[in-house]
């Protein structure tokens, strides 16, 4: 048997072996979430597990950490494997035993979950690594603060977690996705998110005098309906532009015209070149939309992560150990999301991809994530660690086992 087909004959058992400390662990880590920046004891708990296993990480300037598995091999680099691992500041509404007990903190994006399968696809392939089964270096990111904005993933690429690595994959919890599916596409998969500000201000007045002044809260309203469609029509409609306003703020009188005025929103892209233009066309548009109304402007655009443009190369490779886990028919395509990813900053560097993995319980209730009741299958950490185990290991003979 070749090197692949005997360390994927093995990677079964091992991982069926270590499927009840992975729940464990995610469990562990539901109960006690952290917010961006402040993971320090989830970082502890999977640097404690790591070395118990023999291997060394290293925790990084802030939170997180990056541990490499296996051998360096000459003229080949590592395949690195990213989790993110903080929570949302959110109130947990599960219903778990194993339910968040920090008040308003909760793993309601499924990181928990995404630690657990990179821990335990790191844990499989240093096992195999110690049976002689491994003739291929792999890198574990831990990367903290994924659900701020612009995102951990530029600390962690300034620190070296992709120096000497060849590809990257991640895997990102989908609960409207069956437990024993796994969700791939070739480019875009989630969007470009931003965050834009609009501030209007004028001299303020009367209600019943608005020519004597800048009426900021009708501006404003221009604003809010007419910029989306500027944008419409100002950049390809194939990239998905969208922004979404949600949030307005503008006075307290029903007869005083404010002096100022603020909408705050999310500015969103599928296609790479449209993001690049968008906030110089934001801002225009902006601007040309209020200037009949004497007021003053101004246009906050923060940048925060491109797409996550999935490589055609590292998908088929994704698909083939999906494929190799889960069966053909556990590989399906996936639909792009508006979400915003900061996966999207390492596959600036190197080529990767993203795989959504399913977490609903067939036949059972379809969550969301990014609310405080989500519920997992927790039959998908082993399945996601077999799976990005084996994307680690290359092509191979597929294997048959069902799913428990």
């Amino acid at each position: 048997m070749s090197g692949v087909g005997a360390a994927a004959g093995r990677l079964d058992a091992v991982v069926a072996e270590l499927e009840p400390e992975l729940v464990a662990v995610r469990r562990d880590l539901h109960a006690h979430p952290e917010v961006a920046r402040e993971e320090v004891r989830t970082t502890a708990v999977l640097a404690e597990r790591l070395r118990a296993a023999g291997l060394h990480p290293r925790t990084l300037e802030t939170t997180g950490l990056v541990c490499d598995v296996g051998p360096d091999v000459p003229g080949q680099g590592r395949v690195a494997l990213r989790a993110d691992i903080d929570a949302l500041p959110l109130d947990d509404l599960c219903g778990c035993d194993f339910a968040s007990t920090v008040p308003g903190v909760a793993h309601a994006c499924g990181h928990d979950v995404h630690a657990a399968v990179v821990l335990g696809a790191g844990l499989a392939l240093a096992r195999l690594d110690a049976e002689g089964l491994l003739d291929v270096g792999a890198r574990l990111v831990f990367q903290p603060a994924e659900e701020s904005m612009p995102g951990g993933a530029h600390e962690v690429i300034a620190q070296g977690v992709l120096d000497g690595v060849d590809r990257i994959a991640a895997v990102h919890a989908e609960p409207k996705l069956d437990v024993g599916r796994i969700g791939t596409r070739i480019g875009p998969i989630t969007s470009a998110s931003d965050l834009v500000t609009v501030r209007l201000s004028s001299g303020g007045g009367h209600t019943s005098r608005p020519h004597l002044t800048g009426d900021v809260v009708y501006a404003l309203g221009q604003v809010i309906t007419q910029v989306p469609a500027v944008l419409g029509r100002r950049l390809d409609p194939r990239s998905g532009v969208n922004l979404t306003w949600g949030a307005v703020e503008s006075g307290n009188a029903h007869n005083a015209i404010p002096m100022s005025g603020v909408a705050r929103g999310t500015l969103r892209c599928l296609d790479v070149r449209a993001w690049e233009k968008a906030g110089q066309v934001l801002h225009d548009a902006v601007e040309q939309v209020v200037a009949p109304y004497d007021v003053d402007v101004s246009v906050h655009h923060v940048r925060g992560v491109p797409p996550v443009d999935n490589d055609a190369d590292v998908t088929a490779r994704l698909e083939a150990a999906g494929a190799a886990v889960l069966g053909e028919e556990g590989v399906v395509l996936t639909e792009q999301s508006l979400g915003g990813e900061d996966f999207a900053w390492y596959l600036t560097k190197v080529p990767g991809a993203m795989a959504r993995l399913g977490t609903a319980t067939p036949g059972g209730r379809r969550y969301d994530i990014h609310q405080g009741d989500l519920v997992v299958d927790e039959r998908a950490i082993g399945i996601g660690a077999r799976l990005l185990a084996r994307f680690v290991l290359g092509p191979g003979p597929a294997a048959d086992v069902p799913l428990r």
